[in-house]
């Protein structure tokens, strides 16, 4: 015991604690398992976007402006932002079925209370706690693929659950405006909340043959030595995490941009009609989903010929944010079809990029770590979610137009590129918590 090094009895002692990973018993339970993660993160993302959607209707019938809507609109990523490393944490420690199922219970009950009141501290308090709750869906994701698929599928599977975001994000779009018109707001959160509560039960059945609890005995040896919450941010000075930090950053805020402004922006600058809104909110997120499944794909074949993972997944990343750069000139063209397309093509652009993010993260790193590294990524990603809706919101309120939001996108881009090039180039392993 005593030539054990600390960073040894540290991972010994972690995954005494950690539940059990069985194996699936054959190839067709894994994919059953990438349907339940697509599933999930479609629910995730409905629930998030719902006040995307209903905030032009808010914003007339609450007599606010965009600006404070932004305000409203980044609430959300205010604790959501700051539990990703707690998240990831709890995920490797107690294990990806209770933490997913329990925050899953949690995010749905607030959304489903936010058109209760008409209060907008009382609809921020529950944008709030859905944050809390939804603190877990990628940490949980990203265990999950490192736990039960292969290399050579990892791309593809990261690719299904995050089509299931965009997809959540196109059906919400696409519904809520209809829902709104039949139901009024209110009874939309209430019905977007309630619904996607039926998931949780074939998650945990689903789970609970492959993640079995360690012996209580064997764990309560190892537990003083184990890997603590606070060495989780030591991660940070390691080039990898960092990395992935700085550029999930520029990621997510350009995303986000998308997620809670594409509707408003669309209604309020462009003029839209509803239906025209919700057809060009909701269609880009489905086209974008094809492109993530081919670029996942692609991406999987270049590794299996023998080509180094860290490089194809960093020229994935590269050439997507260039592409996601259409975005500038999607607000500086006065015609509307055009800036569709070019914001069409930006989408585009994010999806070839988006599940090589993810995958290049767990390749990043040992899998003990995947989950916390994870939370790390989500966590900067999810500053740029604090800053995109209040930021973007406010810019369009005080200069009267959108442009100068989405010309700060293109710039973020251009260092987003240059984080993932100079900084993704190695591996870290279990010795770093040491």
């Amino acid at each position: 015991m005593c030539g054990l090094s600390s960073a040894r009895m540290k991972s010994i002692a972690d995954d005494a604690r950690s539940p059990r990973v069985a194996a699936p018993d054959n190839v067709s339970d894994r994919w059953w398992l990438s349907v339940l993660l697509a599933s999930g993160m479609t629910f995730c993302y409905a629930q998030r976007g719902t006040l995307s959607v209903a905030a032009p209707f808010m914003i007339r019938e609450l007599g606010i402006n965009t600006e404070t809507m932004g305000l409203m609109l980044s609430a959300f990523s205010w604790c959501y932002c700051f539990m990703q490393v707690p998240s990831g944490w709890l995920v490797d420690r107690f294990g990806v079925r209770r933490a997913y199922a329990y925050g899953f219970g949690v995010w749905s009950i607030a959304c489903a209370l936010t058109g209760a009141f008409r209060n907008i501290v009382s609809i921020m308090l529950f944008r709030i706690t859905m944050g809390v709750g939804q603190a877990v869906a990628f940490p949980a994701s990203a265990r999950t693929v490192a736990n039960w698929f292969p290399d050579t599928e990892r791309g593809l599977v990261n690719s299904s659950y995050l089509i299931g975001v965009r997809l959540g994000q196109a059906l919400i779009n696409a519904a809520g405006v209809v829902l709104i018109g039949m139901y009024g707001w209110r009874m939309f959160f209430a019905i977007s909340g309630v619904v996607p509560l039926l998931w949780i039960a074939p998650w945990n059945l689903v789970l609970r043959r492959w993640e079995v609890p360690r012996s209580t005995t064997v764990a309560a040896v190892a537990a003083p030595n184990r890997f603590t919450f606070a060495s989780s941010f030591g991660l940070l000075r390691h080039r990898p995490v960092l990395g992935t930090f700085l550029g999930f950053f520029v990621f997510d805020y350009v995303w986000f941009v998308f997620v809670y402004w594409l509707p408003g922006y669309l209604r309020l600058e462009r003029h839209f009609t509803p239906a025209q809104m919700a057809f060009h909110s909701s269609v880009p997120f489905l086209v974008m989903s094809v492109v993530i499944i081919l670029s996942g794909i692609a991406a999987d074949r270049l590794i299996a010929a023998g080509f180094r993972e860290l490089r194809v997944r960093k020229a994935f990343i590269t050439v997507g944010f260039a592409i996601a750069m259409a975005i500038v000139p999607a607000g500086l063209v006065e015609d509307n079809n055009t800036s569709v397309w070019l914001l069409l093509a930006s989408l585009c652009g994010l999806g070839v990029a988006s599940p090589n993010t993810w995958s290049i993260t767990q390749a990043s790193c040992s899998k003990r770590l995947v989950g916390t590294v994870s939370g790390i990524q989500n966590f900067g990603g999810n500053i740029g979610g604090i800053i995109a809706p209040w930021l973007t919101g406010a810019i369009a309120h005080r200069s009267g137009s959108f442009v100068p939001a989405f010309a700060l996108c293109g710039f973020l881009l251009v260092g987003g590129m240059f984080a993932y090039t100079l900084l993704m180039n190695e591996k870290v392993d279990d010795d770093a918590i040491e």
